[in-house]
């Protein structure tokens, strides 16, 4: 049976086995990439889809008679179809872009009755130009979707090579649509079974297919290592910036002030009385007050400032813009914000209440670690005052 294969039929199937493959590995994918799970099955739909559509045009051309039966073809084609928008629906899930069934739907519509109408020999043309036509708007879609993640999210320095794969894609779609409308004898020749067009598509084929998937690799790794880095500047419990990021973040902000002399102060903020709550209620109860306190403090906060756990029950806040005058009442808003919001719990409810010391950076002379100090002494002197409280850290303790 092998030695009754044509060059055409071969490359087919070669297609068809590449695809059946990566559908494997994007099932197993999917068991391992957590958030992405979703997305793979789409492209592990996809890389069936592809693999039933070489499948049934192999099994078009088997058939040894003039004309191969364009039943065939047609299933082929509607199982291409699908291929392109499970591929796409896999995209619009993995970016988070909302998915649109309208678009697909009519698509799937003209798809029918393109087919129906294509079965007679004479319309194969025309069912080629509108079935490539239709493709080629999906894959361009896809281009540009893949273009802006790639700019905006991924912050690629050359996003069009990442675009790349499906506008290659769509180009090759619109060739032979073109093909089908104004040279429709090179599509006939097509239809009649095995010839050098039809390999060399299929050739084409496995290197786009290959880039497609190695697109969407690229899309999977993307969101793994932006994971990894978030994991690593953040804290497991409260999801703020950890003791790291917040003095990288400082450091940052220190060059941005030496640059333009815009002042910025430093908030320590401490949860009055953690270890009674502890004791009294659970660590449970602790940890659910710490993840209210974060909550409370971001959603206070503006959307310049940053907010960080520095340790135990203790935050930090960087206030960007701020002198110490200006600090000093927001942090006395965000103390009685905190005092006016208990927590609730199974048990109960508890109040809470924070200290909160303020330092403003002194100038080039100072550095995060006398910075902190500072605003840490201020703390210190609030809680020293009876706790709830805002204390600030005058320029004078610079010289202690």
């Amino acid at each position: 049976m092998l030695s009754t294969l044509t060059p055409t039929d071969v490359a087919y199937l070669m297609v068809a086995l590449m695809q059946a493959i990566a559908a494997v590995l994007w099932w197993i994918s999917g068991k391992m990439i957590g958030d992405s799970r979703r997305a793979a099955a789409w492209w592990c739909a996809f890389a069936v889809c592809s693999t039933l559509s070489f499948l049934f045009l192999v099994a078009a051309m088997r058939t040894h008679e003039v004309e191969p039966p364009l039943v065939l073809r047609a299933v082929g084609n509607v199982f291409n179809m699908l291929a392109i928008v499970t591929l796409q629906r896999g995209v619009w899930q993995f970016i988070g872009r909302p998915a649109s069934y309208r678009g697909h739907g009519v698509a799937i519509a003209v798809l029918a009755v393109v087919s129906w109408f294509g079965l007679d020999p004479a319309y194969g043309p025309l069912r080629v130009g509108t079935i490539c036509a239709m493709l080629a708007v999906m894959l361009f879609s896809i281009t540009r979707d893949m273009y802006v993640y790639g700019r905006d999210t991924l912050r690629l320095r050359w996003p069009w090579l990442f675009a790349a794969p499906p506008a290659l894609a769509a180009a090759s779609f619109v060739s032979r649509s073109l093909r089908a409308v104004f040279a429709p004898e090179s599509v006939l020749i097509e239809l009649a079974g095995d010839s050098a067009i039809n390999v060399t598509s299929a050739f084409l084929y496995v290197l786009l297919t290959l880039s497609l998937h190695g697109m969407l690799m690229v899309l999977v790794i993307s969101r793994m290592l932006a994971d990894l880095r978030r994991l690593s500047r953040r804290d497991g419990l409260t999801g703020l910036l950890n003791r790291r990021a917040l003095e990288e973040t400082l450091a940052d902000q220190m060059q941005r002030s030496r640059r333009s002399s815009e002042p910025f102060c430093v908030m320590m903020v401490d949860v009055d009385h953690f270890k009674n709550i502890n004791d009294r209620f659970g660590h449970a109860v602790g940890d659910s007050a710490l993840k209210q306190l974060a909550a409370l403090m971001q959603k206070h906060m503006r959307e310049v400032d940053r907010v960080g756990r520095f340790g135990g029950e203790e935050f930090v806040v960087l206030a960007p813009g701020l002198e110490l005058v200006q600090a000093m009442v927001v942090a006395e808003r965000l103390r009685a914000y905190i005092a006016a919001t208990p927590l609730h719990h199974a048990g109960g409810s508890v109040g809470l209440s924070v200290s909160i010391g303020i330092a403003q950076w002194a100038g080039e002379e100072e550095d995060v670690s006398r910075l902190l100090r500072r605003a840490d002494e201020a703390l210190y002197v609030a809680k020293e005052q009876g706790r709830d409280r805002v204390e600030p850290s005058g320029f004078a303790q610079l010289a202690a």
